[in-house]
């Protein structure tokens, strides 16, 4: 069994009209948010192995926020260029070729493919993954590069559901 967290990166701004979109920056929300994610993400016990980020500014600091919450070294953390606006495939060849000494995985991206990636993997009908949301997936394979297998046919459980609107 494999654990895939998904968790979407934190509110972000748009109020420097410079800056390119990979630049931009979390705003106040975003930064109220993240810390509040990383806590339930401790509250709930859920400990990766691995954390790996889109370069992303908005998604490399809510990565940096959750891994301080969760008392991950951040010197670990890994930044994957092609996690960067990734589609639904781009993300499950991303997820294929990581090690599988890493049983428990948090992947820290964008939308819209991490909410396809919830609805392909689980049989889930997610609509959105908010900003900072957070999905934890049970997968029934014993290799990463098997998640492919994931998609047609056997399903993920959709374990926990986070984001910051909602009550816990």
């Amino acid at each position: 069994m494999k654990i895939l967290t998904l968790v979407r990166h934190a509110k972000s701004s748009w109020s420097d009209t410079h800056l390119s979109d990979r630049e931009r920056p979390l705003n106040k929300r975003g930064e109220r948010d993240a810390p509040k994610m990383g806590e339930r993400i401790a509250e709930h016990g859920i400990r990766p192995s691995l954390i790996v980020t889109s370069p992303a500014t908005r998604a490399w600091t809510t990565a940096r926020i959750i891994a301080a919450e969760i008392s991950y070294p951040i010197e670990f953390l890994e930044r994957e260029d092609g996690l960067y606006l990734a589609s639904l495939n781009e993300l499950l060849a991303i997820i294929a070729e990581q090690d599988n000494e890493f049983n428990n995985m948090m992947i820290v991206g964008h939308n819209p493919g991490f909410t396809e990636l919830v609805n392909v993997l689980t049989n889930e009908k997610l609509v959105n993954l908010p900003t900072a949301g957070i999905a934890v997936i049970d997968l029934p394979i014993n290799e990463w590069k098997d998640v492919m297998e994931v998609t047609h046919g056997q399903t993920g459980n959709l374990k926990y559901l986070s984001y910051p609107k909602l009550k816990e």
